[in-house]
Protein backbone atom coordinates (compact mmCIF):
# COMPACT_ATOMS: atom_id res chain seq x y z
CA UNK A 1 0.00 0.00 0.00
CA UNK A 2 1.03 3.64 -0.31
CA UNK A 3 1.95 5.85 2.65
CA UNK A 4 -1.49 7.54 2.72
CA UNK A 5 -3.24 4.17 3.03
CA UNK A 6 -0.71 3.16 5.72
CA UNK A 7 -1.60 6.29 7.72
CA UNK A 8 -5.30 5.45 7.53
CA UNK A 9 -4.53 1.94 8.78
CA UNK A 10 -2.45 3.32 11.68
CA UNK A 11 -5.26 5.70 12.72
CA UNK A 12 -7.86 2.92 12.56
CA UNK A 13 -5.65 0.54 14.54
CA UNK A 14 -4.96 3.13 17.24
CA UNK A 15 -8.67 3.78 17.65
CA UNK A 16 -9.41 0.05 17.75
CA UNK A 17 -6.72 -0.66 20.35
CA UNK A 18 -7.76 2.28 22.55
CA UNK A 19 -11.52 1.70 22.45
CA UNK A 20 -12.99 1.62 25.97
CA UNK A 21 -16.11 0.09 27.49
CA UNK A 22 -18.63 1.88 29.73
CA UNK A 23 -16.33 1.49 32.76
CA UNK A 24 -13.38 3.11 30.99
CA UNK A 25 -11.43 -0.16 30.60
CA UNK A 26 -9.75 -1.00 27.29
CA UNK A 27 -11.84 -3.44 25.22
CA UNK A 28 -9.02 -4.78 23.04
CA UNK A 29 -6.98 -7.55 24.76
CA UNK A 30 -3.46 -6.28 25.42
CA UNK A 31 -1.89 -9.58 24.39
CA UNK A 32 -3.54 -9.29 20.92
CA UNK A 33 -2.37 -5.72 20.27
CA UNK A 34 0.17 -6.47 17.58
CA UNK A 35 2.75 -3.75 16.88
CA UNK A 36 2.65 -2.35 13.35
CA UNK A 37 5.81 -2.92 11.30
CA UNK A 38 6.16 -0.55 8.32
CA UNK A 39 8.61 -1.82 5.71
CA UNK A 40 9.52 0.34 2.76
CA UNK A 41 12.20 2.37 1.00
CA UNK A 42 13.83 5.31 2.82
CA UNK A 43 12.52 8.84 2.53
CA UNK A 44 8.88 8.10 1.67
CA UNK A 45 7.49 9.80 4.78
CA UNK A 46 7.13 7.04 7.38
CA UNK A 47 8.06 9.43 10.22
CA UNK A 48 5.86 12.23 8.82
CA UNK A 49 2.73 10.04 8.82
CA UNK A 50 3.33 9.19 12.48
CA UNK A 51 3.07 12.90 13.31
CA UNK A 52 -0.06 13.23 11.17
CA UNK A 53 -1.71 10.14 12.73
CA UNK A 54 -0.94 11.31 16.28
CA UNK A 55 -2.31 14.79 15.53
CA UNK A 56 -5.45 13.37 13.91
CA UNK A 57 -6.17 11.14 16.93
CA UNK A 58 -5.18 13.79 19.49
CA UNK A 59 -2.58 11.55 21.15
CA UNK A 60 1.09 11.85 22.05
CA UNK A 61 4.03 10.78 19.91
CA UNK A 62 7.47 9.59 20.96
CA UNK A 63 9.81 8.82 18.04
CA UNK A 64 13.22 7.17 18.23
CA UNK A 65 15.76 6.08 15.64
CA UNK A 66 17.01 2.94 17.34
CA UNK A 67 20.38 2.89 15.55
CA UNK A 68 21.32 5.92 17.68
CA UNK A 69 20.94 3.88 20.87
CA UNK A 70 23.00 1.41 22.85
CA UNK A 71 21.69 -1.57 24.80
CA UNK A 72 22.03 0.44 28.03
CA UNK A 73 19.90 3.37 26.83
CA UNK A 74 17.26 0.98 25.47
CA UNK A 75 16.81 -1.33 28.49
CA UNK A 76 18.34 0.79 31.28
CA UNK A 77 21.49 0.53 33.39
CA UNK A 78 22.07 -2.51 35.66
CA UNK A 79 22.19 -2.15 39.43
CA UNK A 80 22.33 -4.70 42.29
CA UNK A 81 19.27 -5.30 44.46
CA UNK A 82 19.02 -7.55 47.54
CA UNK A 83 16.11 -10.04 47.53
CA UNK A 84 14.94 -12.87 49.82
CA UNK A 85 14.23 -16.08 47.90
CA UNK A 86 13.25 -19.28 49.73
CA UNK A 87 14.45 -17.76 52.98
CA UNK A 88 17.85 -16.87 51.58
CA UNK A 89 19.22 -13.38 50.92
CA UNK A 90 20.58 -13.07 47.39
CA UNK A 91 21.88 -10.29 45.16
CA UNK A 92 20.07 -9.87 41.83
CA UNK A 93 20.53 -7.58 38.85
CA UNK A 94 17.78 -5.05 38.21
CA UNK A 95 17.66 -2.31 35.58
CA UNK A 96 16.91 1.38 35.77
CA UNK A 97 14.00 2.66 33.70
CA UNK A 98 14.66 2.50 29.95
CA UNK A 99 15.39 5.90 28.39
CA UNK A 100 12.76 5.15 25.75
CA UNK A 101 10.05 4.24 28.29
CA UNK A 102 11.05 7.27 30.38
CA UNK A 103 10.48 9.47 27.29
CA UNK A 104 6.94 8.09 27.02
CA UNK A 105 6.20 9.12 30.62
CA UNK A 106 7.80 12.54 30.03
CA UNK A 107 5.56 13.03 26.98
CA UNK A 108 2.50 12.11 29.06
CA UNK A 109 3.54 14.56 31.77
CA UNK A 110 4.39 17.38 29.35
CA UNK A 111 1.33 17.11 27.09
CA UNK A 112 -1.26 15.65 29.47
CA UNK A 113 -1.99 12.96 26.85
CA UNK A 114 -2.19 9.50 28.43
CA UNK A 115 -2.35 7.65 25.09
CA UNK A 116 -0.07 7.80 22.09
CA UNK A 117 2.24 6.22 19.54
CA UNK A 118 5.72 4.95 20.34
CA UNK A 119 7.55 4.94 17.00
CA UNK A 120 10.87 3.12 16.58
CA UNK A 121 12.61 3.74 13.24
CA UNK A 122 15.26 1.57 11.54
CA UNK A 123 14.37 -1.32 13.84
CA UNK A 124 15.89 -3.95 11.57
CA UNK A 125 19.27 -2.16 11.46
CA UNK A 126 20.16 -2.50 15.15
CA UNK A 127 23.54 -3.73 16.38
CA UNK A 128 24.04 -7.39 17.30
CA UNK A 129 23.94 -6.60 21.05
CA UNK A 130 20.61 -4.78 20.73
CA UNK A 131 18.88 -7.25 18.37
CA UNK A 132 17.49 -9.54 21.15
CA UNK A 133 16.10 -6.48 22.96
CA UNK A 134 14.25 -5.37 19.80
CA UNK A 135 12.79 -8.84 19.32
CA UNK A 136 11.61 -8.78 22.93
CA UNK A 137 10.14 -5.31 22.32
CA UNK A 138 8.13 -6.49 19.29
CA UNK A 139 7.02 -9.73 20.93
CA UNK A 140 6.27 -8.57 24.50
CA UNK A 141 5.99 -4.75 24.27
CA UNK A 142 8.72 -4.36 26.91
CA UNK A 143 12.20 -2.85 27.13
CA UNK A 144 14.06 -5.00 29.61
CA UNK A 145 11.68 -5.45 32.56
CA UNK A 146 9.71 -2.27 31.84
CA UNK A 147 6.41 -2.39 29.94
CA UNK A 148 5.18 0.23 27.51
CA UNK A 149 2.31 2.10 29.28
CA UNK A 150 -1.27 1.09 28.48
CA UNK A 151 -2.85 3.16 25.71
CA UNK A 152 0.41 3.47 23.77
CA UNK A 153 0.54 1.70 20.42
CA UNK A 154 3.85 0.43 19.09
CA UNK A 155 4.84 1.22 15.51
CA UNK A 156 8.21 0.20 14.10
CA UNK A 157 9.71 0.94 10.69
CA UNK A 158 12.51 -0.58 8.69
CA UNK A 159 14.10 -0.61 5.25
CA UNK A 160 14.36 -3.66 2.96
CA UNK A 161 17.86 -5.24 2.56
CA UNK A 162 18.28 -3.61 -0.87
CA UNK A 163 18.56 -0.19 0.82
CA UNK A 164 20.74 -0.99 3.80
CA UNK A 165 23.58 -3.47 4.28
CA UNK A 166 23.03 -3.45 8.06
CA UNK A 167 19.55 -4.96 7.79
CA UNK A 168 18.75 -8.01 9.89
CA UNK A 169 15.96 -10.29 8.72
CA UNK A 170 13.19 -11.02 11.23
CA UNK A 171 12.39 -14.67 11.86
CA UNK A 172 8.91 -16.17 11.41
CA UNK A 173 8.27 -16.20 15.18
CA UNK A 174 8.71 -12.41 15.31
CA UNK A 175 6.81 -11.69 12.08
CA UNK A 176 3.93 -13.78 13.43
CA UNK A 177 3.58 -11.28 16.30
CA UNK A 178 3.43 -8.05 14.26
CA UNK A 179 1.24 -6.47 11.59
CA UNK A 180 3.59 -6.06 8.66
CA UNK A 181 2.64 -3.32 6.18
CA UNK A 182 4.66 -3.06 2.98
CA UNK A 183 4.80 0.60 1.90
CA UNK A 184 5.62 1.67 -1.66
CA UNK A 185 6.51 5.07 -3.11
CA UNK A 186 3.48 6.67 -4.81
CA UNK A 187 3.84 9.98 -6.67
CA UNK A 188 0.12 10.86 -6.70
CA UNK A 189 -0.09 10.53 -2.92
CA UNK A 190 3.14 12.48 -2.49
CA UNK A 191 1.83 15.28 -4.72
CA UNK A 192 -1.12 15.77 -2.34
CA UNK A 193 1.40 16.02 0.49
CA UNK A 194 3.56 18.36 -1.62
CA UNK A 195 0.78 20.92 -2.07
CA UNK A 196 -0.04 20.71 1.63
CA UNK A 197 3.60 21.24 2.66
CA UNK A 198 4.20 23.96 0.05
CA UNK A 199 6.89 22.08 -1.84
CA UNK A 200 8.48 24.38 -4.44
CA UNK A 201 6.11 24.56 -7.46
CA UNK A 202 9.01 23.91 -9.86
CA UNK A 203 9.44 20.46 -8.27
CA UNK A 204 5.69 19.71 -8.49
CA UNK A 205 5.70 20.84 -12.11
CA UNK A 206 8.79 18.78 -12.99
CA UNK A 207 7.43 15.60 -11.41
CA UNK A 208 4.06 15.96 -13.14
CA UNK A 209 5.99 15.78 -16.43
CA UNK A 210 8.82 13.38 -15.46
CA UNK A 211 6.93 10.98 -13.19
CA UNK A 212 9.54 8.26 -13.65
CA UNK A 213 12.17 10.42 -11.90
CA UNK A 214 10.30 10.65 -8.58
CA UNK A 215 11.96 7.64 -6.96
CA UNK A 216 15.05 5.75 -8.09
CA UNK A 217 17.55 3.31 -6.63
CA UNK A 218 20.43 1.58 -8.38
CA UNK A 219 23.63 0.04 -7.07
CA UNK A 220 26.50 -1.03 -9.32
CA UNK A 221 29.33 -2.39 -7.24
CA UNK A 222 30.30 0.34 -4.78
CA UNK A 223 28.52 3.06 -6.76
CA UNK A 224 25.04 4.04 -5.59
CA UNK A 225 22.53 6.23 -7.44
CA UNK A 226 19.30 7.20 -5.74
CA UNK A 227 16.50 9.75 -5.62
CA UNK A 228 13.98 9.77 -2.75
CA UNK A 229 10.92 11.75 -1.67
CA UNK A 230 12.98 13.13 1.22
CA UNK A 231 15.54 14.40 -1.31
CA UNK A 232 12.86 16.30 -3.25
CA UNK A 233 11.43 17.84 -0.05
CA UNK A 234 14.84 18.96 1.22
CA UNK A 235 15.74 20.33 -2.23
CA UNK A 236 12.50 22.35 -2.12
CA UNK A 237 13.61 24.17 1.04
CA UNK A 238 17.01 25.15 -0.36
CA UNK A 239 15.39 26.27 -3.64
CA UNK A 240 13.06 28.64 -1.78
CA UNK A 241 15.95 30.08 0.23
CA UNK A 242 18.22 30.47 -2.82
CA UNK A 243 15.36 32.10 -4.74
CA UNK A 244 14.73 34.63 -1.94
CA UNK A 245 18.45 35.41 -1.68
CA UNK A 246 18.98 35.63 -5.45
CA UNK A 247 21.51 32.77 -5.56
CA UNK A 248 21.82 30.68 -8.75
CA UNK A 249 20.42 27.13 -8.79
CA UNK A 250 22.91 24.84 -10.51
CA UNK A 251 23.27 21.18 -11.40
CA UNK A 252 25.91 20.91 -8.65
CA UNK A 253 23.31 22.02 -6.09
CA UNK A 254 20.66 19.61 -7.39
CA UNK A 255 22.99 16.59 -7.29
CA UNK A 256 23.65 17.18 -3.58
CA UNK A 257 20.00 16.23 -3.00
CA UNK A 258 19.15 14.10 -6.05
CA UNK A 259 22.01 11.64 -6.04
CA UNK A 260 21.52 10.44 -9.58
CA UNK A 261 23.38 12.51 -12.12
CA UNK A 262 20.83 12.23 -14.96
CA UNK A 263 17.91 13.34 -12.74
CA UNK A 264 19.87 16.20 -11.15
CA UNK A 265 21.00 17.47 -14.56
CA UNK A 266 17.50 17.17 -16.02
CA UNK A 267 15.87 18.98 -13.08
CA UNK A 268 18.46 21.79 -13.06
CA UNK A 269 17.81 22.40 -16.77
CA UNK A 270 14.05 22.27 -16.23
CA UNK A 271 14.26 24.72 -13.32
CA UNK A 272 15.87 27.31 -15.62
CA UNK A 273 13.05 26.82 -18.15
CA UNK A 274 10.44 27.02 -15.39
CA UNK A 275 11.79 30.40 -14.27
CA UNK A 276 11.98 31.66 -17.87
CA UNK A 277 8.42 30.57 -18.70
CA UNK A 278 7.27 32.28 -15.49
CA UNK A 279 8.77 35.54 -16.75
CA UNK A 280 7.61 35.08 -20.36
CA UNK A 281 3.99 34.37 -19.47
CA UNK A 282 3.70 36.78 -16.52
CA UNK A 283 1.36 34.42 -14.66
CA UNK A 284 0.54 36.89 -11.86
CA UNK A 285 -0.53 39.53 -14.42
CA UNK A 286 -2.86 36.97 -16.01
CA UNK A 287 -4.35 35.91 -12.65
CA UNK A 288 -4.78 39.51 -11.48
CA UNK A 289 -6.36 40.57 -14.79
CA UNK A 290 -3.66 43.17 -15.49
CA UNK A 291 -2.70 41.95 -18.99
CA UNK A 292 -3.94 44.12 -21.88
CA UNK A 293 -6.07 42.39 -24.59
CA UNK A 294 -3.06 42.37 -26.96
CA UNK A 295 -0.72 40.94 -24.30
CA UNK A 296 -3.35 38.34 -23.29
CA UNK A 297 -3.85 37.16 -26.89
CA UNK A 298 -0.09 36.94 -27.47
CA UNK A 299 0.31 34.75 -24.39
CA UNK A 300 -2.63 32.44 -25.14
CA UNK A 301 -1.34 32.02 -28.73
CA UNK A 302 2.16 31.31 -27.38
CA UNK A 303 0.77 28.65 -25.02
CA UNK A 304 -1.44 27.09 -27.71
CA UNK A 305 1.54 26.68 -30.06
CA UNK A 306 3.96 25.43 -27.39
CA UNK A 307 5.49 21.96 -27.09
CA UNK A 308 4.18 19.38 -24.58
CA UNK A 309 6.64 20.25 -21.78
CA UNK A 310 5.98 23.97 -22.05
CA UNK A 311 2.20 23.53 -22.06
CA UNK A 312 2.32 21.41 -18.89
CA UNK A 313 4.71 23.90 -17.28
CA UNK A 314 2.27 26.76 -17.97
CA UNK A 315 -0.48 24.78 -16.24
CA UNK A 316 1.77 24.18 -13.24
CA UNK A 317 2.78 27.86 -13.15
CA UNK A 318 -0.92 28.74 -12.90
CA UNK A 319 -1.38 26.15 -10.13
CA UNK A 320 1.66 27.55 -8.31
CA UNK A 321 0.40 31.13 -8.61
CA UNK A 322 -3.05 30.15 -7.34
CA UNK A 323 -1.53 28.21 -4.44
CA UNK A 324 0.19 31.37 -3.17
CA UNK A 325 -3.15 33.21 -3.24
CA UNK A 326 -4.97 30.29 -1.61
CA UNK A 327 -2.29 30.07 1.08
CA UNK A 328 -2.85 33.73 1.99
CA UNK A 329 -6.63 33.25 2.04
CA UNK A 330 -6.38 30.04 4.11
CA UNK A 331 -4.36 31.88 6.76
CA UNK A 332 -6.88 34.73 6.83
CA UNK A 333 -9.76 32.25 7.10
CA UNK A 334 -8.12 30.42 10.03
CA UNK A 335 -7.49 33.72 11.79
CA UNK A 336 -11.09 34.87 11.46
CA UNK A 337 -12.39 31.45 12.56
CA UNK A 338 -10.07 31.52 15.59
CA UNK A 339 -11.11 35.08 16.43
CA UNK A 340 -14.77 34.06 16.18
CA UNK A 341 -14.21 31.30 18.77
CA UNK A 342 -12.41 33.79 21.04
CA UNK A 343 -15.35 36.21 20.76
CA UNK A 344 -17.77 33.41 21.68
CA UNK A 345 -15.70 32.61 24.78
CA UNK A 346 -15.57 36.31 25.64
CA UNK A 347 -19.36 36.60 25.41
CA UNK A 348 -19.74 33.71 27.88
CA UNK A 349 -17.07 35.22 30.13
CA UNK A 350 -18.92 38.57 30.24
CA UNK A 351 -22.19 37.06 31.51
CA UNK A 352 -23.25 38.90 34.70
CA UNK A 353 -20.21 41.21 34.44
CA UNK A 354 -20.71 44.97 34.47
CA UNK A 355 -17.48 46.81 33.64
CA UNK A 356 -15.26 46.56 30.55
CA UNK A 357 -12.14 46.12 32.72
CA UNK A 358 -12.96 42.39 32.93
CA UNK A 359 -12.22 42.15 29.18
CA UNK A 360 -8.59 42.88 30.03
CA UNK A 361 -8.72 40.00 32.55
CA UNK A 362 -9.97 37.71 29.76
CA UNK A 363 -7.10 38.74 27.46
CA UNK A 364 -4.51 38.29 30.23
CA UNK A 365 -5.93 34.84 30.99
CA UNK A 366 -5.53 33.78 27.33
CA UNK A 367 -1.98 35.13 27.31
CA UNK A 368 -1.15 33.06 30.39
CA UNK A 369 -2.68 29.95 28.81
CA UNK A 370 -0.59 30.53 25.67
CA UNK A 371 2.62 30.79 27.71
CA UNK A 372 1.87 27.53 29.56
CA UNK A 373 1.03 25.65 26.34
CA UNK A 374 4.16 26.91 24.56
CA UNK A 375 6.31 26.04 27.57
CA UNK A 376 4.93 22.47 27.61
CA UNK A 377 5.21 21.98 23.85
CA UNK A 378 1.44 21.78 23.36
CA UNK A 379 1.35 24.32 20.51
CA UNK A 380 2.90 23.99 17.08
CA UNK A 381 4.65 27.02 15.61
CA UNK A 382 1.57 27.77 13.46
CA UNK A 383 -0.83 27.45 16.42
CA UNK A 384 1.36 29.79 18.47
CA UNK A 385 1.37 32.40 15.69
CA UNK A 386 -2.41 32.10 15.30
CA UNK A 387 -3.06 32.61 19.02
CA UNK A 388 -0.66 35.58 19.09
CA UNK A 389 -2.59 37.17 16.20
CA UNK A 390 -5.92 36.60 18.01
CA UNK A 391 -4.56 38.17 21.20
CA UNK A 392 -3.25 41.13 19.23
CA UNK A 393 -6.69 41.69 17.65
CA UNK A 394 -8.50 41.37 20.98
CA UNK A 395 -6.10 43.92 22.44
CA UNK A 396 -6.77 46.28 19.50
CA UNK A 397 -10.55 45.87 19.89
CA UNK A 398 -10.29 46.57 23.64
CA UNK A 399 -8.12 49.65 23.09
CA UNK A 400 -10.65 50.97 20.56
CA UNK A 401 -13.56 50.74 23.01
CA UNK A 402 -11.47 52.42 25.72
CA UNK A 403 -10.78 55.32 23.35
CA UNK A 404 -14.52 55.63 22.76
CA UNK A 405 -15.08 55.84 26.56
CA UNK A 406 -17.17 52.65 26.68
CA UNK A 407 -17.38 51.41 30.27
CA UNK A 408 -20.25 48.89 30.37
CA UNK A 409 -19.41 45.26 29.57
CA UNK A 410 -22.39 44.56 27.27
CA UNK A 411 -21.87 47.77 25.29
CA UNK A 412 -18.15 46.97 25.14
CA UNK A 413 -18.83 43.54 23.65
CA UNK A 414 -21.09 45.04 20.96
CA UNK A 415 -18.33 47.55 20.15
CA UNK A 416 -15.83 44.69 19.77
CA UNK A 417 -18.35 42.74 17.68
CA UNK A 418 -18.42 45.58 15.13
CA UNK A 419 -14.63 45.45 14.91
CA UNK A 420 -14.86 41.69 14.38
CA UNK A 421 -17.40 42.16 11.56
CA UNK A 422 -14.82 44.32 9.77
CA UNK A 423 -12.44 41.31 9.80
CA UNK A 424 -15.23 39.10 8.40
CA UNK A 425 -15.78 41.59 5.55
CA UNK A 426 -12.06 41.59 4.75
CA UNK A 427 -12.16 37.79 4.52
CA UNK A 428 -15.13 37.99 2.16
CA UNK A 429 -13.26 40.44 -0.09
CA UNK A 430 -10.25 38.09 -0.13
CA UNK A 431 -12.51 35.15 -1.07
CA UNK A 432 -14.02 37.13 -3.96
CA UNK A 433 -10.50 37.93 -5.18
CA UNK A 434 -9.58 34.22 -5.12
CA UNK A 435 -12.77 33.39 -7.04
CA UNK A 436 -11.90 35.97 -9.71
CA UNK A 437 -8.35 34.65 -10.08
CA UNK A 438 -9.61 31.07 -10.39
CA UNK A 439 -12.03 32.17 -13.12
CA UNK A 440 -9.19 33.95 -14.97
CA UNK A 441 -7.00 30.84 -14.78
CA UNK A 442 -9.78 28.67 -16.26
CA UNK A 443 -10.50 31.28 -18.95
CA UNK A 444 -6.82 31.38 -19.98
CA UNK A 445 -6.62 27.58 -20.21
CA UNK A 446 -9.89 27.36 -22.17
CA UNK A 447 -8.63 29.93 -24.67
CA UNK A 448 -5.18 28.37 -25.03
CA UNK A 449 -5.91 24.62 -24.81
CA UNK A 450 -9.67 24.05 -25.00
CA UNK A 451 -10.64 20.80 -23.31
CA UNK A 452 -7.27 19.08 -23.84
CA UNK A 453 -5.16 17.14 -21.35
CA UNK A 454 -3.87 20.44 -19.93
CA UNK A 455 -7.33 21.07 -18.44
CA UNK A 456 -7.29 17.57 -16.92
CA UNK A 457 -3.93 18.35 -15.28
CA UNK A 458 -5.23 21.69 -13.96
CA UNK A 459 -8.46 20.32 -12.46
CA UNK A 460 -6.58 17.35 -10.96
CA UNK A 461 -4.01 19.73 -9.46
CA UNK A 462 -6.75 21.83 -7.82
CA UNK A 463 -8.45 18.70 -6.47
CA UNK A 464 -5.19 17.39 -4.97
CA UNK A 465 -4.49 20.72 -3.26
CA UNK A 466 -6.11 20.72 0.22
CA UNK A 467 -6.29 24.52 0.34
CA UNK A 468 -7.99 24.67 -3.08
CA UNK A 469 -10.40 21.84 -2.22
CA UNK A 470 -11.35 23.54 1.07
CA UNK A 471 -11.93 26.88 -0.68
CA UNK A 472 -13.97 25.34 -3.51
CA UNK A 473 -16.20 23.51 -1.02
CA UNK A 474 -17.03 26.83 0.70
CA UNK A 475 -17.12 29.25 -2.26
CA UNK A 476 -18.64 28.68 -5.68
CA UNK A 477 -16.53 28.52 -8.82
CA UNK A 478 -18.83 27.71 -11.78
CA UNK A 479 -15.96 26.95 -14.17
CA UNK A 480 -14.43 24.45 -11.73
CA UNK A 481 -17.79 22.68 -11.39
CA UNK A 482 -18.26 22.71 -15.16
CA UNK A 483 -14.87 21.18 -15.94
CA UNK A 484 -14.72 18.72 -13.06
CA UNK A 485 -18.16 17.35 -14.05
CA UNK A 486 -17.18 17.26 -17.71
CA UNK A 487 -13.94 15.39 -16.98
CA UNK A 488 -15.75 12.98 -14.64
CA UNK A 489 -18.30 12.26 -17.39
CA UNK A 490 -15.47 11.69 -19.89
CA UNK A 491 -13.75 9.32 -17.46
CA UNK A 492 -16.96 7.34 -16.93
CA UNK A 493 -17.53 7.23 -20.70
CA UNK A 494 -14.02 5.80 -21.24
CA UNK A 495 -14.64 3.14 -18.58
CA UNK A 496 -17.94 2.20 -20.25
CA UNK A 497 -16.21 1.93 -23.65
CA UNK A 498 -13.54 -0.29 -22.09
CA UNK A 499 -16.21 -2.60 -20.63
CA UNK A 500 -17.95 -2.75 -24.02
CA UNK A 501 -14.66 -3.64 -25.75
CA UNK A 502 -14.07 -6.43 -23.21
CA UNK A 503 -17.61 -7.78 -23.68
CA UNK A 504 -17.31 -7.69 -27.48
CA UNK A 505 -13.96 -9.46 -27.21
CA UNK A 506 -15.55 -12.23 -25.13
CA UNK A 507 -18.40 -12.63 -27.66
CA UNK A 508 -16.00 -12.89 -30.59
Amino acid sequence: MNIKEAKIEIVRTLRAYNRKDETGAYCYPLVRQRPILLMGPPGIGKTAVMEQAAEECGVGLVAYTITHHTRQSAIGLPHIETKIYDGKQVSVTEYTLSEIIASVYKCMERTGKKEGILFIDEINCVSETLAPTMLQFLQNKTFGSHKVPAGWMLVAAGNPPAYNKSVREFDIVTLDRVRKIQVEADLDVWMEYAWQRQIHPAICSYLSIRRENFYFLEQKGEEKSFVTARGWEDLSEILKSYQDLGFPVTEELAIQYLQREETARDFAAYYQLYCKYGEDYGILRILQGLASPEEYKRKTDMAAGAAFDERFTVVNLLLGGLDEILKAYSLQDKRVAGLYQAMKHLKTFLDHKEKTEVIEEFICSRKKTLEIKVENGLFTREEKKLEEWILKKLQEFYLSLKKDHVSQAEEGFQHMKKSFQAEVEERKKAACQVQEELERAFAFLETAFGDGQEMVLFVTGLTQNDRAAEFLSAWECPLYLKWSQKLLYREQEEKLKEVCREVMGDIQ
